[in-house]
């Protein structure tokens, strides 16, 4: 290369450093939509465990949350989606949903809770809302309270407290399950409940609890029951599976069904039948005999 003249002397030319190839160039730029390696992926590349992975990315989302935190909140969606990145991260090393075990919920209930809960298999276990879960969980009409608990790397249990089914109740054409509480349990098909009392009528729903366990226990009328029918809103009728008729009292319904029992324990009269007895007045018990020969048999307090 030809010298340069400063001053009469003649001096040496630096030569010019060599601009980087244009292959060269391509080959370390960043593909568009790459992201840097972060800590799980270089954990990853080491050969680490999930365990140790999961460390690694303690601290990235730690960091995260403290941003939020200085923040007063307005770095919420850059900490969602560095949360939602890292579930997806984790999920590659082995925190994928496989498995939810439901404890506390019949095979009935079950079906629902889980229908509910909207859980897939492969889903990143680290990424489900626990919270929004255990409310949606909730919902199901069959399930009274809810606690879920992720176990990692692979599993959610939902701990249900199911509520417990009560009667059927019939009322405007239709049936319906209903709870302890008198609450209506919509998943619930009646026709898979033949076992449980079934009760009648506008109301019938919100008294069932009080009146149920006084015929309960008495074995020889709850046998032999075949509805409860409300009445005006204010009592009960009992209607027995041979067509007889026990009319109760608005108050003191326990008191009327003592009467009721000592009567069949004379006379049988639960086995004999009847048309009716009316239970209404305390001071009388009206029997009518079902061949209605008689207009009606009084017995004064039951003697």
């Amino acid at each position: 290369m030809p010298a340069a003249m400063r001053g009469g002397t003649r001096v040496a030319a630096k030569p010019r450093a060599k601009a980087p190839s244009s292959s060269k160039s391509r080959t370390q730029a960043r593909k568009p939509g790459a992201s840097a390696p972060g800590k799980l992926g270089a954990a990853q590349g080491m050969g680490l465990s999930p365990a140790a992975a999961l460390a690694a990315a303690s601290g990235v989302l730690v960091l995260a949350v403290a941003v939020t935190l200085a923040t007063g909140g307005r770095a919420q969606k850059l900490s969602d989606s560095v949360a939602a990145g890292m579930g997806q991260r984790l999920a590659q090393a082995g925190f994928r949903l496989q498995a939810v075990h439901v404890h506390g919920a019949s095979k009935m209930a079950e079906r629902d809770i889980l229908a509910a809960a909207g859980a897939y298999e492969g889903q990143p276990v680290l990424n489900i809302d626990l919270e929004d879960l255990r409310q949606r969980i909730e919902a199901v009409g069959w399930v009274k309270q809810a606690r879920v608990v992720r176990l990692l790397p692979d599993t959610l249990v939902v701990a249900v407290v199911e509520r417990e089914q009560l009667a059927v109740w019939q009322h405007g054409g239709k049936s319906y399950v209903i709870d302890e509480n008198g609450q209506v349990i919509p998943e619930a098909d009646p026709a898979r409940f033949a076992h449980l009392p079934l009760i009648v009528g506008a109301g019938a729903n919100e008294f069932a609890a009080q009146i149920l366990p006084e015929v309960a226990g008495r074995p020889r009328l709850a046998e032999r029951l075949e509805a409860l029918v409300r009445v005006d809103g204010r009592r009960w009728d009992l209607r027995l599976k041979d067509g007889s008729l026990v009319q109760l009292p608005a108050v003191e319904e326990g008191a009327a069904l003592i009467q009721l029992e000592q009567l069949d324990q004379r006379s049988r009269i639960l086995e004999l039948g009847f048309e009716r007895i009316d239970l209404r007045d305390p001071s009388t018990v009206a029997v009518r005999p079902r061949d209605g020969a008689l207009p009606g048999q009084l017995v004064a307090n039951g003697a």
